[in-house]
């Protein structure tokens, strides 16, 4: 008895879980540099997958990005639609995990026939019959997962539904990031109003020296309706920036999933602080940068859909069965000698198909290798994107320094040659050329400080969230 016990549990679990015919997920290789090559001397990484992104923008020290990154999660389109895809794709695994077990079910019925004949055919009973018959059933159904089909769909649908879950972290991220850079664009073109609007009051000026020694005739009048001129496009510009900054606020109201009336975002004259963002070493891409799990999620799901494709080739198998009561007349329904029951199996199997599933099993095969293309090309852009951040970063680090010297000495030769002009010296042309220069130069730096900050937010996005600094992946 104890061995035939044995043996029963034995084939229970066997019908449980048997075979699963497909090959099992290995993650495939990735040769990764052991350091950024625009970073020489970072510390070898320590890959962690729980890494915490935080409130990484709080490095810039902007009111406003405090004020707006938090609503991005709650109001965001984009991340609710994500959010909703990631749920749907949950409630996809529950349906394929049902499918391991019995579907059971009840079913019940009662009828009441009137007869009009009695029975010869020829005449009509002056009583006729009306008998009531009913029955009542328990029925179970189930499919065996024997060559492990339903078991690759749930891991297939589970695979899919984390690389829907990375997928949201990736919209959150990339909202976020896209948030930061129009906060930074719109703090910039502030920046660029104020500067516009000193090199207009510095035009002013100069129209009114200008204008001043037109009148003593001093100054020809050429060099009076030149300056009115460059006073005039000036102004033009300063007016033009209102588009760009409207266009940024709007952009910004409606990555917080608001309406542009809704948001109102004041002229300040601070920019953002540049960040030092520390960065890991490369294989902290792996875990770290959302997209990139993405990619090795869905191949993970086209790795489990070849097994899926493969239990084609194999019979399907159904074991039901009923048990219950039925009778007529319905009195007496639940009595023993009413007792009904069935057992039953099904079994297909496809014969003949054309190639069908042969097909459908290779089709799943190179589904699979193109998974597995995307996800190294995902690395790979993923390691260009960072160097690219890395470089910029490093080269206008440089370009700054050049450009800040630049711009005090543009600002000394414009104050001396305005001296000049005044003093007679030197004419309208070289005077008003030094003024231009300064604002050219002042120009230059600003979009310099503008792209460094707009690296830095890239490259905070491009490695998946900064890296703690408290960590052996710093600096």
């Amino acid at each position: 008895m104890k061995t035939s016990r044995t043996l029963l549990v034995a084939s229970i679990a066997w019908l449980l879980h048997g075979c699963m015919v497909g090959p099992d997920y290995k993650k495939p290789e990735m040769a990764l540099p052991v350091a950024y090559k625009e970073t020489p001397g970072w510390l070898k990484a320590q890959p962690d997958d729980a890494a915490p992104k935080g409130d990484w923008w709080a490095v810039f020290h902007d009111p406003l990005l405090d004020q707006l990154e938090p609503m991005v999660s709650v109001s965001n389109q984009t991340v609710k639609q994500s959010d909703a895809n990631y749920q749907e794709a949950l409630a996809e695994v529950q349906i394929a995990r049902s499918a391991l077990f019995p579907t059971i079910g009840i079913t019940g019925s009662a009828t009441k026939q009137r007869s009009a004949s009695n029975g010869t055919g020829n005449t009509v009973s002056v009583n006729p019959g009306i008998r009531t018959a009913g029955s009542l059933e328990g029925n179970v159904s189930w499919a065996p997962d024997f060559w492990g089909k339903t078991r690759r769909t749930v891991e297939e649908n589970k695979a899919t539904a984390e690389a829907s879950a990375a997928t949201l972290a990736n919209a959150t991220l990339t909202e976020q990031v896209a948030l930061a850079t129009a906060v930074i664009d719109l703090r910039v073109t502030d920046a660029n109003i104020d500067l516009l609007s000193r090199t207009v009051d510095a035009y002013k000026e100069f129209l009114r020296v200008v204008g001043n020694q037109g009148k003593a005739g001093i100054t020809p009048p050429s060099d009076v309706i030149t300056a009115r001129t460059q006073l005039e496009n000036a102004q033009s510009s300063l007016i033009a920036l209102g588009v760009s900054r409207a266009r940024y606020a709007h952009a910004i109201a409606v990555l917080v999933g608001k309406t542009p009336e809704e948001l109102d975002i004041p002229h300040s004259t601070a920019l953002p602080t540049l960040p030092s963002v520390p960065v890991g070493m490369p294989a902290t891409l792996l875990q770290r940068r959302p997209d990139i799990a993405v990619a090795e999620r869905e191949m993970a799901a086209q790795n489990a859909a070849i097994g899926v494709a493969i239990a084609a080739y194999y019979p399907d198998i159904t074991l039901s069965g009923a048990d219950g009561f039925s009778q007529s007349p319905l009195a007496g329904l639940l009595h023993v000698a009413n007792h009904v029951w069935s057992l039953g199996a099904d079994v297909s199997e496809t014969i003949f198909d054309a190639g069908a599933r042969h097909g459908q099993v290779a089709a799943a095969r190179a589904s699979y290798e193109s998974a597995v293309a995307n996800y190294r090309g995902t690395v790979l852009t993923a390691l260009q994107n960072v160097e690219d951040d890395l470089a910029g970063i490093r080269i206008l680090a440089q370009q700054a320094e050049v450009l800040d010297a630049a711009v005090s000495d543009a600002t000394r030769g414009s104050e001396i040659a305005f001296n000049e002009y005044k003093a007679g010296t030197v004419d309208y042309t070289t005077a008003v050329t030094a003024q231009t220069t300064l604002y050219s130069t002042q120009q230059n730096a600003l979009d310099v400080r503008e792209q460094r900050l707009l690296d830095a937010v890239s490259l905070i996005g491009d490695t998946g969230g900064p890296v703690p600094v408290n960590t052996p992946e710093a600096r």
